[in-house]
């Protein structure tokens, strides 16, 4: 990677990058379940099912994998318990990670354009956003439900470069998992991780990113605006 990188705008991830929403998301996951009369499941677990959106986070829980397909009946269930309770819990704990907001005033004040992709539904994405007073930083803000397509695919990432009127490679993604690693390699895009994220558990250097920093605020140190 050149030091510091030229782009023109910064795309950020939501859960696990920005706000970390690990216990308000476990907190409804264990409500599901006991309102099903499943047992609960440790925080650390559900932690690990976080990145794949809602839908993925409920099967895991469903079936204590991250790969397991539960009963369609019971994910039928299951689905409109867990979207319930998440409104009700969405902002109890949630908090920006360190570095956040200083990170945000330092890349905006540097000129670049911002833009939030998360694959976290837009019913809980914009009142999260406005509720952590996140909101007003991004000049587009496209959730998993937003496109036909979310994370790992890059239309994401694609369809705020065409907003932007940039080249995929004039972009950085911020973000803490393969999702955000892959997306941003099948675009064409620039990918720095925080380690501090989700990832499903794993390490977060073992991902193909270009460079690892410990907050939004260093990777605004990494970059300079491209004229």
């Amino acid at each position: 990677m050149e030091s510091p990188l030229a782009v023109k705008a910064v795309m950020i991830d939501l859960d696990g990058t920005l706000l970390d929403t690990a216990g308000d998301l476990a907190t409804a996951a264990n409500t599901m379940l006991r309102e099903l009369g499943r047992a609960e499941l440790p925080h650390t677990t559900i932690q690990s099912y976080i990145g794949k959106g809602i839908q993925k986070l409920v099967k895991r829980s469903l079936t204590g994998s991250l790969d397991g397909e539960p009963d369609a009946a019971l994910f039928a269930k299951a689905m409109p318990i867990y979207e319930r309770e998440y409104a009700n819990t969405l902002c109890v704990s949630t908090r920006p990670y360190p570095g956040v907001v200083d990170g945000l005033n330092a890349l905006r004040e540097a000129g670049f354009r911002l833009a939030c992709i998360t694959n976290k539904a837009e019913v809980f994405t914009l009142p999260l956003l406005r509720a952590t007073e996140l909101l007003d930083y991004f000049e587009i803000i496209l959730s998993g439900d937003s496109l036909p397509k979310k994370k790992p695919d890059p239309l994401p990432l694609l369809h705020a470069c065409k907003y932007f009127e940039i080249l995929p490679d004039e972009m950085l993604l911020i973000g803490d998992s393969l999702n955000d690693a892959e997306a941003a390699r099948a675009a064409g895009c620039h990918i720095f991780c925080v380690p501090y994220g989700y990832n499903e558990g794993r390490d977060v250097r073992e991902l193909n990113c270009d460079a690892i920093v410990t907050s939004i605020q260093e990777a605004s140190k990494l970059i300079r605006k491209l004229s």
